[in-house]
């Protein structure tokens, strides 16, 4: 049994048609978004879900609270200790600072290492912009790396699933805890209205694969309540705050 935490280390300032797919009247709404890092502490392990961004690496629109490690310490946890980093997906803004937990091993579907490092993985150039190459050497590194294909048990009790969409190769995170099961979605919903609307947002490998997802984060649950999105500040309200910049989710 986990006790799991969201810990926010930045947001942004956005519009509404950036993060819906799709023009409508809202388009130009004002639609903050945040950043989050997970964490996931059982009697005997910690468990890192994704590594978020650093501040010299990211964006200037982006406003951080702490850096994700920072977050994770404040926790009581030292990132030296955390022993497994699982990696949803491999956009910049969750692999930035997988450095900063030297001990982990990285968990990575083996479909999203191989849709970034494949023969034709120049010539995506819309989505280039959305990976890091140096973090790729880093995450990828193989003497640290667990490559998955499909669903795993990590350890008893915390478990990945493959369920694309968002990228080739996003997974799913389920979690055990004294509420019951729950997911860490991170992107394959951005925000709870990405589920409650059936609406996908703008950046996505797959249309079937998004709507795929949504059933299977809904499967995976135990409560609506226990579904938790890869960047919606609303997280922050719905569960207890313990700490400036973390909630404990269960």
């Amino acid at each position: 049994m986990y006790t799991v935490h969201a810990i926010r280390y930045a947001t942004r300032e956005g519009l509404r048609g950036q993060h819906f797919l799709g023009y409508d009247d809202t388009w130009a709404e004002p639609h903050p978004t945040a950043y989050y890092v997970w964490l996931a502490v059982s009697d005997t392990r910690a468990v890192v879900l994704d590594a978020g961004l650093e501040p010299d690496r990211a964006p200037a629109a982006i406003a951080f609270d702490c850096t994700p490690h920072e977050g994770v310490a404040s926790l009581g946890v030292d990132p030296a200790d955390v022993d497994t980093l699982v990696l949803s997906h491999l956009h910049y803004d969750h692999t930035g600072a997988a450095a900063r937990f030297p001990a982990a091993r990285r968990v990575v579907q083996r479909a999203e290492r191989d849709y970034w490092t494949g023969p034709v993985a120049k010539r995506i150039t819309r989505e280039h912009w959305l990976r890091s190459e140096s973090d790729l050497a880093t995450v990828l590194a193989p003497d640290r790396l667990d490559l998955v294909d499909g669903e795993a048990e990590i350890a008893p009790g915390l478990s990945v699933h493959l369920v694309g969409g968002h990228t080739a190769g996003m997974q799913l995170t389920r979690v055990w805890t004294a509420r019951g099961w729950v997911v860490l979605a991170s992107d394959a919903i951005h925000f709870t209205e990405n589920l409650e609307q059936d609406r996908p947002g703008p950046i996505l490998h797959s249309m079937p694969g998004i709507y795929a997802a949504y059933d299977r984060i809904r499967e995976l649950a135990d409560s609506a309540e226990l579904i938790v999105p890869g960047h919606d500040p609303q997280v922050m309200d719905r569960f207890p705050r313990v700490g400036p910049h973390a909630v404990r989710i269960a």
